[in-house]
């Protein structure tokens, strides 16, 4: 099942020829979502080439014997946790318009991967952009007392060091030094009553972008190992955003406001208004989503 119309089957061997000139650049913004957040960083790479297939949009490729499209990703999450707010920069090579090329791509992928946002490239260093993310963790059968008592215990800790399997074999870290701060959600958060247990508890964490990277689950193996917190379940860890760091507030600020200050104000205040409407409303829920734990 694809959104919108169906479209035609993707030519696996169908490239275009390597651009040597400097193309437009667009980045992009996107979430996966449900059963999508299983997929790996390789497989939406793929689906993504497919989808631009799919949508005609006019890539540039690298010159060489294997010519590639010029795709840049930055900061991918994790397999098996969802995102709100995954990153990556196309270079084309024919002008479109952001806007046609986001309903184009986001009409081609599957569903579970949805095209947020795609903005000019007007500013260099994306990638610096993105210091920090602010994580939801679901934890179902915890109570919420018992996670509070654990978070002051990591939170008042100096160091908290964990194991985990990285491409260069185990590694042994300090967690505590990337996480800016912690705090505990005691409602619902949109969950209908058959989604969740009795007891449940949901945490909202800021965490740097380090090295290594520190992620939830390092947090959560933290958490473990200072007060033996372990919930029953797999916990449902989602990023709700990415980017500049406030270190004082601990809010996050949205990476493409750069793009946007520089952009040109060529168009009238009222076109200009229907596309920020138009944003916010395919932005993802919670509204608060760039804004850091309530202290």
């Amino acid at each position: 099942m694809r959104k919108g119309v169906e479209l035609p089957p993707a030519h696996e061997g169908t490239t275009s020829p390597s651009t040597a000139k400097p193309g437009q650049r667009l980045r992009v913004r996107y979430a996966k979502r449900g059963r999508m957040r299983f997929a790996s960083h390789r497989d939406i790479a793929r689906a993504l080439e497919r989808a631009l297939r799919r949508a005609s949009v006019p890539m540039a490729f690298s010159a060489g014997f294997s010519p590639h499209p010029k795709i840049s990703y930055t900061g991918a999450a994790p397999t098996g946790v969802a995102s709100e707010a995954e990153y990556l920069e196309l270079t084309l090579a024919e002008e479109r318009r952001p806007e046609q090329v986001r309903d184009a791509i986001d009409a081609a992928m599957p569903d579970g991967i949805d095209v947020i946002e795609v903005v000019q490239a007007r500013t260099p260093g994306l990638n610096d952009r993105l210091q920090a993310s602010l994580w939801r963790v679901e934890l179902d059968g915890v109570d919420p007392d018992d996670v509070a008592r654990a978070v002051a215990a990591y939170l008042a800790a100096e160091n908290v060091e964990v194991e985990r399997v990285t491409k260069k074999g185990r590694r042994r870290f300090d967690t505590r030094p990337a996480v800016l701060d912690i705090d505990v959600c005691r409602g619902p958060d949109g969950r209908g009553p058959e989604e969740r247990h009795a007891t449940y508890a949901i945490l909202r964490m800021v965490v740097r972008h380090t090295t290594p990277a520190v992620r939830p689950d390092d947090v959560l193996t933290g958490l473990r190992r200072l007060t033996d917190l372990a919930p029953p379940s797999s916990p449902k860890m989602t990023r709700l955003a990415q980017g500049p760091l406030d270190e004082g507030t601990g809010a996050i600020a949205d990476p493409f406001d750069a793009d946007r200050t520089e952009a040109p104000s060529t168009e009238s205040p009222e076109s200009a208004h229907e596309e920020t409407n138009d944003r916010r409303a395919r932005a993802p829920r919670p509204s608060s989503s760039m804004t850091g734990p309530r202290r």
